[in-house]
């Protein structure tokens, strides 16, 4: 098969397409003929030799695909209402810039009615992550207000539409006046411009002084004291990422005193049982929405497959609404 390996951890240009043989589905586990495979950051991080792969994943970068089922455990696809010839996208520790790939039956979902293959290949590593962090870590209700910092990025993007439809309010942290008009075109009620306004001061008039519920962070560094000032009493943030740096200083009373929650986790090397308890929510509450078209996949750019490179540089770039895909 043709896959895009890392020659050595650098920039864009150490993606470089080889071949490699065929991998093989084991016990739970099927091979996806893929379609396409969508970019992430831990990519980027992975290509510069900051994140590696978990024990026993592949070392080729790639969490996301989407494809046909070519082979795999039949008694698990059969479990799982899947069966060889199925159109999938799935969550995966690795190896997903490639033909084929491996995936566990669990961490598959069918390709939503109606959205090609290539949109399809843009949901599993956002969606999996705001769900998990969002819904379950944070326990976003409805009726309450979540603040996204970085909401025209993949992860933004479907928070802003998961928690819309499920009846919060958002708010959301953008880089420039066109990034922010595009989070509102999504359902975001309030679009701050970090460069040019305080986020703590707009989210604190937006909800009249009484802060937000929840916060999804993925910069950590000096927002996270920012943080503690922005929520409401009983307010939870959650830091998925620390591109603001791992250092942080904050009023530890305001924790005590107004009952705060500052969390974080990663998805990637967590259990195959905690990944299949996210696909099963997945299914049932936020697939339905997309097959009635009330969440979408959002699209920034879709470049041959070969083309990684390009795609690593775009991402870095910054200048991306969505998710960048690549397709075979």
């Amino acid at each position: 098969m043709k896959a895009i390996a890392i020659s050595q951890p650098g920039g864009p240009e150490v993606l470089q397409l080889v071949e490699r043989p065929d991998p093989v589905a084991g016990v739970g586990e099927c091979l996806i003929r893929v379609a396409a495979y969508g970019i992430n950051r831990p990519d980027v991080l992975q290509r510069e030799g900051a994140y590696p792969p978990p024990p026993g994943a592949s070392d080729l970068p790639g969490l996301e695909v989407a494809g046909t089922i070519e082979a795999g455990d039949v008694t698990a696809l059969a479990a799982a209402g899947l069966r060889v010839g199925d159109a999938v996208c799935a969550l995966v520790a690795g190896g997903g810039y490639a033909e084929l790939c491996v995936a566990p039956v669990a961490q598959c979902l069918p390709v939503p009615a109606g959205w090609s293959l290539a949109e399809a290949a843009s949901l599993p590593e956002t969606f999996f992550t705001v769900w998990s962090n969002v819904f379950e870590r944070a326990r976003l209700q409805p009726g309450e207000t979540l603040l996204v910092h970085g909401g025209s990025s993949g992860i933004g993007v479907t928070a802003i539409q998961i928690a819309k439809a499920l009846g919060s309010t958002v708010l959301v942290t953008v880089g420039h006046a066109q990034k922010a008009e595009a989070c509102r075109a999504l359902g975001a009620d309030l679009a701050i411009n970090y460069r040019d306004q305080d986020f703590v001061a707009e989210a604190k008039a937006f909800t009249q002084g009484r802060g937000v519920d929840v916060i999804l962070d993925m910069v950590a560094g000096d927002y996270v004291a920012r943080n503690v000032d922005c929520l409401a009493e009983d307010g939870r943030a959650v830091i998925i990422a620390v591109q603001g740096g791992v250092k942080a200083s904050f009023d530890a009373g305001q924790v005590l005193r107004r009952r705060l929650t500052i969390t974080g986790s990663t998805l990637r090397p967590r259990s195959l049982d905690f990944k299949a308890g996210i696909a099963r929510a997945l299914r049932e509450r936020v697939w339905p929405l997309l097959e009635r078209r009330l969440i979408r996949p959002v699209l920034y750019r879709q470049l041959p497959a070969d083309q990684a490179s390009a795609a690593h540089a775009l991402m870095e770039s910054g200048e991306h609404v969505g998710k960048i895909v690549l397709s075979w």
